[in-house]
């Protein structure tokens, strides 16, 4: 367990450091400061292929890796295919443990998540806190494409902050970023991204937890859409995990 003050002087620290520098600046200032032991985790959303193509483009020493669930979008997979081919890069892939996705799907069935917030979070444990669990063993940054405007939850959060869960830091570089910037920076730069964000998705997930939003709803609104509102996150980003 680190200790408080150091790890809040520590961050305080990063972030004058970081504070006047680009995306790719402080993406390059973090990998040689935490060389070996960084990594970006990407879901394919068009936040996270900015930061791919940062990467990837840059050859930025950062490991990148992806959680497949085995229920995503035709679309998410292709764009998958169409980043790799891209950059010709390697992406890591992390998969659900056999028996305990078994055992889940052998007590409830394929869509129990739908009857229960419980239910929910224990496929989501299976398929995307498990998995990241191992992603991240023994590093010390995780990147991530968060940004504050995706949820109120968000918003609470900083650029760089301390994961007491996983243990290490945790760096947003998008933190601050619209999402009309972030089409706007896609479009610019040619970026492959998911072509379900032209058809009313902001933020995809798997295929039976997701739908478009209307106009004025939001951001979050088509995750999850039939639980309370304050219940948008699957644990990747909480301060507590569920477990199976």
């Amino acid at each position: 367990m680190p200790n408080t003050t150091t790890t809040s002087l520590e961050i305080s620290q990063a972030l004058e450091s970081l504070k006047d520098r680009s995306p790719l600046g402080a993406l390059a200032w973090l990998a040689k400061r935490f060389e070996g032991q960084i990594v970006f985790s990407t879901s394919f959303g068009l936040e996270d292929q900015i930061i791919t193509h940062l990467i990837f483009s840059n050859n930025l020493p950062i490991r990148v890796f992806t959680l497949d669930t085995g229920r995503q979008f035709a679309e998410t997979y292709r764009t998958w295919s169409r980043t790799l081919e891209r950059y010709s890069s390697t992406i890591e892939t992390y998969l659900s443990q056999a028996p305990l996705l078994e055992a889940y799907l052998n007590e409830k069935g394929p869509n129990a998540f739908y009857e229960s917030v419980e239910n929910r979070q224990s496929c989501c444990y299976i398929r995307k806190v498990e998995p990241l669990n191992r992603a991240l063993q023994g590093k010390k940054l995780w990147v991530t494409g968060i940004r504050a405007a995706q949820s109120p939850n968000r918003q609470d959060m900083a650029s760089l902050e301390w994961d007491g869960v996983h243990d290490l830091h945790k760096y947003h570089p998008l933190f601050d970023w619209s999402f009309e910037q972030s089409r706007a920076y896609v479009e610019a730069h040619r970026i492959p991204y998911n072509s379900l964000h032209d058809q009313g998705f902001v933020s995809i997930g798997c295929a039976p937890c997701t739908r478009a939003i209307e106009p004025g709803e939001d951001f979050r609104a088509g995750r999850w859409w039939w639980e309370n509102k304050n219940q948008k996150e699957c644990g990747l980003h909480s301060i507590t995990q569920t477990n199976a």
